[in-house]
């Protein structure tokens, strides 16, 4: 076979993408079937307490309404992993937005109508759903989110602090934040002859099979779940979410197939969010600029049903050299939904913190803040001992001061106008852990030529089909066009979630192995292949999972340029670049598609983004697209992309780092520092919203 080894790196187009903009492409509620009903969650109206009654009486008498569930009906499940799982099992309300019933009619808008005519009276209980970083019910958990230690010292930071000649101790904000993906969660639900097909808004069938198998009490060979598009996800279809759950328990009430789209202002509360985060953060340093000690402490909440932690100081164990360190995360569980995944979780409340640290210590020091940050590079990864697998963030720095002409940059605050805008530039870093887990695959050799890779991988919309197709094209040494894949069904060969970065590396290694075989075996084979063709597989259990003695991290570095309007407080972000260095790039087509989401992301983190919990109702006052402010075309300047190809062998066959979170990591801390130095005032609240702008303008 013809070396096409250079298919790895090229930009080749979507498979999908056609499909997609023409509207082939079906998404989960898009799967009518003969006699499908609509389900719409009836969300609790008090932030803590009981269902005391549910009169469902008058949605009854609606003439398309078919039934409607309540705790005292609804089927019972086994209890679940996940408590935000365990809807219509009983009266507890843990939480405004928790589900107390399901109406479902004909169409969507008779369940909507019957929603709103059910009557429900409660029994609430006083609830609290603010935090505050002295909360009395604080406490340290035993790991964060990812299974990170609360909390990690190294030293004597305090002690270090105290005696540095130079010293930073700050107080950052993070609000809370939503994932609003462009598709709303929604699945379709029905029996086929004892059989249960689903198809869901996931991020991973595996999982939803297996969740649905242990609350429905059925084996999960009876069980198929498909997610051929997902619209989206950003880590709220991470896991199984109630809507799932609802629309099961509906075709299994009804014996019809049911859908159950969210609507998106119950998004919010069923669905996770990025938790706010309260970061204290202390440098101390010599007069050369050197870090003797980084203190990051983190208060963040989570609901009374489920702990979740932001590892939001985890990022400060890994970036620069300290002698002396200390990092601690404390919770307060709260009458709040549950917080969960959010694109870069940890990583980009944490970074915003401790890179606005470093540019304030910049300053103190008057000191370059690339210059700031290239001084204390680690050799070593500073928590572990361990050294990198490969960091090029140096790099990165360089090549993004070069690409920005920073040496021209007038450190002075405020030194730069354009009537009453004030013009500034600012930097941050950027990183993002490597994270790998074990994958199943099959390919496939067909008597036509052409080749079939089998694998449940999920396309979120980062382009996963394509990209496999070029791995395997890789191995199997053919042109990508030769290369079928299937992905998005739990009846394929089992794979992990696309989540964490990490669903490249994970099935890409399993689709690499059972090419790498299948190439083998053809080259054995010297009759023509039966009708059937030859298959290898491949289960990467064992060597994908298994522990490295290397740090393995993606790094950037971004740079922004804004301009802030002294009379209307306005901030706009004139230029946006980002520098990265995250293994072998696999397609440079989708890897900028990705980068360049994920800086807009951290956009809307800096400027428009933001959530806030209403003390007397206990509810997310921006629950919509009209309230909860996302960055459009007209906010987003033309984003520059930008990598270092790195060669690292620690990693997997591909030499690959995942790309699709690093993007939003430094990008809210670039735009924070250029506002400072456009205005000399520091912001340390997201988000950056005029009313903040101009009340911190000197007058």
């Amino acid at each position: 076979m013809a070396d096409h080894r250079t298919v790895l790196g090229t930009a080749v187009e979507r498979r999908e993408g056609r499909d997609k903009v023409t509207g082939l492409a079906r998404y989960a509620a898009e799967h009518a079937t003969t006699g499908r009903a609509h389900g719409w969650p009836v969300p609790a109206s008090v932030a803590r307490g009981s269902v005391r009654t549910i009169d469902a009486t008058t949605a009854l008498r609606l003439p398309r309404v078919i039934a409607v569930l309540t705790p005292e009906d609804a089927p019972r499940l086994a209890e679940p992993d996940d408590p935000a799982l365990a809807v219509l099992q009983n009266s507890r309300v843990p939480h405004r937005g928790w589900p107390v019933a399901l109406v479902v009619a004909e169409t969507l808008e008779d369940a909507r109508a019957g929603a709103a005519a059910v009557q429900v009276e409660y029994s609430a209980q006083e609830h609290d759903v603010t935090l505050t970083a002295g909360h009395p019910r604080a406490y340290v958990p035993q790991e964060a989110n990812g299974g990170y230690p609360a909390q990690r010292e190294r030293g004597d930071p305090e002690g270090a602090f105290a005696s540095a000649s130079v010293r930073v101790d700050a107080n950052y904000r993070v609000p809370p934040l939503h994932n609003h993906p462009m598709e709303p969660h929604a699945a379709t639900a029905r029996w086929d002859d004892g059989r249960l097909v689903v198809h869901d808004s996931s991020q991973g069938t595996t999982t939803v099979r297996a969740t649905l198998a242990a609350l429905f009490r059925l084996p999960e060979g009876q069980i198929t779940v498909m997610s051929e598009h997902v619209g989206g996800g950003f880590g709220s279809k991470g896991t199984p979410r109630p809507h799932v759950v609802l629309a099961v328990m509906a075709a299994m009430r009804t014996g019809r197939p049911v859908t159950v789209a969210l609507p998106r202002r119950l998004m919010p509360a069923l669905v996770g969010h990025r938790s706010p985060t309260l970061h204290r953060v202390r440098l101390g340093a010599t007069e050369q600029g050197s870090l003797t000690t980084l203190i990051h402490e983190v208060v963040t909440q989570t609901s009374r049903i489920k702990e979740f932690v932001e590892q939001a100081a985890v990022p400060a164990r890994i970036m620069y050299a300290s002698p002396h360190s200390r990092t601690t995360h404390r919770v307060v569980p709260l009458d709040v939904p549950s917080p969960s995944w959010m694109r870069a979780p940890g990583e980009a409340p944490g970074m915003f913190a401790l890179e606005s640290a470093m540019d304030e210590l910049a300053v103190a020091l008057r000191m370059d803040p690339v210059a700031l940050r290239i001084a204390n590079e680690p050799d070593r990864e500073p928590d572990s001992g361990k050294p990198f697998s490969s960091r090029h963030l140096v790099d990165c720095l360089r090549e993004g001061a070069e690409r920005f002409d920073w040496a021209h940059r007038d450190p002075r605050p405020r030194s730069r106008s354009e009537g009453p805008l004030l013009v500034g530039s600012g930097v941050a870093a950027a990183t993002y852990p490597v994270l790998v887990s074990p994958s199943t695959a099959t390919a496939q050799a067909l008597a036509d030529g052409r080749f079939t890779v089998r694998i449940n991988a999920t396309d979120i919309g980062t382009g996963a089909r394509t990209v496999l197709a070029q791995i395997a094209a890789d191995a199997l040494g053919v042109p990508p066009e030769r290369v079928l894949t299937e992905i998005g069904s739990s009846d394929l060969p089992s794979a992990p979630l696309a989540g964490g970065s990490s669903g490249t590396a994970s099935w890409g290694w399993a689709v690499h192995e059972a090419c790498t075989r299948l190439r083998a075996d053809l080259a054995d084979h010297a009759a023509p292949l039966p009708a059937e063709g030859l298959t290898a597989s491949a289960d990467t259990a064992g060597s994908a999972d298994a522990d490295s003695a290397y740090a393995r991290h993606a790094f950037g570095a971004h740079f922004a340029e804004v301009a802030v309007d002294t009379v209307t407080g306005e901030v706009r972000v004139r230029r946006l670049l980002g520098v990265y260095a995250a293994g072998h790039i696999l397609n440079a087509r989708t890897a900028r598609s990705q980068f360049t989401g994920g800086m807009t992301m951290g956009l809307g983190m800096a400027l428009t983004e933001g959530s806030t919990m209403d003390a007397a109702f206990g509810d997310f006052t921006e629950s919509d697209l009209a309230a909860y402010h996302l960055p459009v075309h007209a906010d987003v300047p033309a984003i520059e992309v930008h990598w270092i190809d790195e060669n690292d062998a620690h990693l997997n066959p591909m030499g690959s780092k995942g790309i699709g979170e690093i993007g939003i990591v430094g990008t809210a801390a670039a735009i924070a520092n250029a506002v400072r130095h456009a205005t000399g005032t520091r912001y340390r609240d997201l988000p950056l919203t005029p009313d903040r702008i101009l009340a911190g303008l000197p007058g």
